[in-house]
């Protein structure tokens, strides 16, 4: 046998075993994938709407109005170059900086809470807009928008419940909440007056002291004073805030007679801001995806993510979205006739 043929008889295992670890190595990168869509006009497993209205007639006609999702790689899980190279080939799935889709100062614990009061806020500011978009005016208010599960306040503040005073005081920003429990260094209780599905109830909670600070164990964020209750009945395992222009769209077409989509499935994602323009989310792509797989013929797409759909060419109609009025308009318009002008990227 040859020094040459020796060598490579040595050499040759080593390299598929070195090629196979560098293919195992953790690299820097996360994904994204194509996830779930909901139909909000739809019903959940018990067959109850997924709108839920009490104090006003409801309106439950033909329709899809769906909004979209993405999973992403788990918090603590860095692709390997082997799995970073499959989903690179896959067009429906992206490859980003894992810092990007998990920041390094958050858990998977605290990503999970902070999508749970972003659905939340994003929910509350659905039903705002489109109370709005109906001529009815709806007032700001501080509310609950989290309760931590065993914290103090766990059984005793419930989400949505509106601060009315603490300790006596009137509220009117997040930080008087903050604030006057931050002055129970004693632990005395704090003395809560909210208003609970209209109802004023006073409440007791007797804060726990973490990290030098005393705390009721509650997240505070904005909320409004409805004029009647309007409930989503939304998987609790969803969460964060890009579903917003797609609850405001069916909480309208629930509290309006008539079919808002002509009986068709529309799909689309945006963050929905206080003042009704729709703002950027992540994954447009793969929730494009998503919404074709589901069938929809139509798409909202933020306007700020225009530039991240311009080379593609999927199998339904993209509709650029700058505020629920104006995609409010265009739906009713597509509606009517599918080939209409309307906005797009």
């Amino acid at each position: 046998m040859t020094q040459r043929l020796i060598a490579v008889c040595i050499a040759g295992p080593l390299v598929l075993i070195l090629g196979g670890v560098a293919l195992a190595v953790p690299l820097p990168f996360a994904s994204y994938s194509p996830g779930p869509t909901f139909d909000v006009l739809g019903k959940d497993a018990d067959e109850a709407e997924l709108v839920q209205v009490d104090g006003h007639k409801a309106y439950y006609d033909d329709g899809q109005i769906r909004f979209t999702t993405v999973v992403a790689s788990s918090n603590g899980q860095k692709l390997s170059l082997g799995d970073a190279m499959s989903r690179w080939l896959d067009r429906d799935k992206a490859i980003l900086p894992y810092d990007v889709v998990h920041p390094p100062d958050q858990s998977a614990e605290d990503e999970e809470a902070e999508g749970a009061i972003q659905m939340t806020t994003s929910q509350d500011v659905a039903k705002a807009i489109a109370l709005k978009e109906l001529g009815t005016d709806v007032p700001t208010a501080v509310q609950v928008a989290a309760v931590s599960e065993g914290g103090p306040a766990e059984g005793k503040l419930l989400v949505h419940d509106i601060f009315q005073e603490v300790d006596g005081t009137p509220i009117t920003t997040g930080d008087d909440v903050v604030k006057a429990v931050r002055k129970h260094t004693d632990t005395s209780n704090v003395e809560f007056k909210i208003l609970r599905d209209g109802r004023e109830l006073n409440v007791r909670v007797k804060p726990k002291i973490e990290e030098g600070t005393p705390r009721v164990g509650v997240s505070v964020g904005l909320g409004y004073d409805f004029p009647f209750k309007i409930t989503l009945r939304v998987d609790p395992s969803v969460g964060g805030p890009s579903a917003g222009l797609m609850f405001s769209l069916a909480i309208y077409d629930t509290l309006t007679p008539g079919s808002l989509t002509g009986g068709e499935i529309i799909a689309g994602t945006g963050e929905l801001q206080p003042d009704g323009t729709v703002g950027p989310i992540g994954g447009i792509e793969q929730k494009i995806a998503g919404a074709q797989e589901a069938g929809a013929k139509l798409f909202f797409v933020p306007k700020a993510n225009c530039p991240d759909v311009k080379d593609l060419d999927p199998d339904l109609r993209l509709v650029k979205a700058t505020t629920m009025h104006e995609a409010r308009l265009a739906l009713e318009k597509w509606a009517g006739d599918h080939d209409a002008k309307l906005p797009t990227c």
